[in-house]
């Protein structure tokens, strides 16, 4: 048999991809199971975490900065924010490292080598859905109705999803090579954090810096988020636009480069 180097979409290999469904079902499993094994608490942590740090921020930027939150509870208000985040943060990291994780795989069984980063998306979703339960409880508890705005949640979620896990395929292709993106990409999420409406609104960034601030395409799309989940604040639909746009291209570029670089995988790795 030759092998021969294929171009284009062709190189993606989408119809191979298919076939190994079940693979990326499987191993997305198996990183629900060992991820909560032997903790006392489980998947209670998947909720517990965010709640947590809404009641940290909470206090920080609602009790003491006193920052303005569309007029509803703060800790509603950040709760929200760190739903949309942790969907984008958790991907980013999980398909980051799916390659260097899973080195052994690599090395010693064949398989189309796209299936590793997108195992980490379903086992991302089952904690966006626990995490949402609790959003649900909570929009009870503290008596607000999302609006129309639900509707566009799951559009949302999957515009998030192509940015996040177009920049994971990114930093998976580079951390073969170079290790140090492992250490590089927890301090590029914590300013990206602060750089992006997680627990503020975009209208409190000053005017002369906001064409700047939009230019991150989280910025309309965390927003647009927030709006989907409360029913509050503003929706921008030109943000929102050029946040798909972005997170396409960016996808695609996560594509092309992984895959440019997947020969050298099982050498390196």
């Amino acid at each position: 048999m030759t092998l021969r180097a294929s171009s284009g979409w062709v190189a993606l290999s989408l119809g191979e991809l298919w076939k190994f469904r079940d693979l990326i079902f499987t191993l997305a499993a198996r990183d629900l199971r060992l991820r909560y094994k032997q903790t006392a608490l489980g998947v209670i942590w998947v909720v517990l975490q965010p709640l947590m740090a809404a009641g940290i921020l909470s206090f920080v930027f609602g009790t003491v900065a006193q920052m303005p939150s569309d007029g509803l509870p703060y800790f509603l208000f950040s709760y929200a924010g760190m739903m949309a985040w942790n969907l984008f943060s958790a991907t980013v990291t999980k398909v980051s490292g799916s390659l260097v994780g899973n080195a052994h795989l690599i090395s010693k069984v064949y398989f189309p080598r796209l299936v590793l980063p997108l195992s980490a998306i379903p086992s991302v979703l089952i904690d966006f859905a626990v995490a949402a339960g609790m959003m649900a409880v909570l929009l009870v508890i503290y008596g607000v109705a999302p609006g129309w705005g639900l509707l566009l949640l799951p559009g949302l979620i999957a515009i998030l999803l192509l940015l996040a896990t177009g920049i994971g395929l990114c930093t998976a292709s580079l951390s073969v090579s170079y290790r140090d993106v492992a250490y590089v990409l927890p301090v590029a999420l914590q300013m990206l954090f602060y750089a992006s409406p997680v627990v503020y609104a975009v209208g409190i960034v000053p005017e002369r810096l906001r064409s700047w601030y939009e230019l991150n395409p989280l910025s309309g799309l965390l927003e647009a988020m927030r709006f989907s989940i409360l029913g509050r604040g503003s929706l921008d639909w030109s943000l929102l636009g050029y946040a798909a746009a972005a997170s396409l291209l960016v996808m695609a570029i996560g594509l092309f480069s992984f895959k440019r670089m997947e020969r050298r995988f099982a050498d390196i790795i």
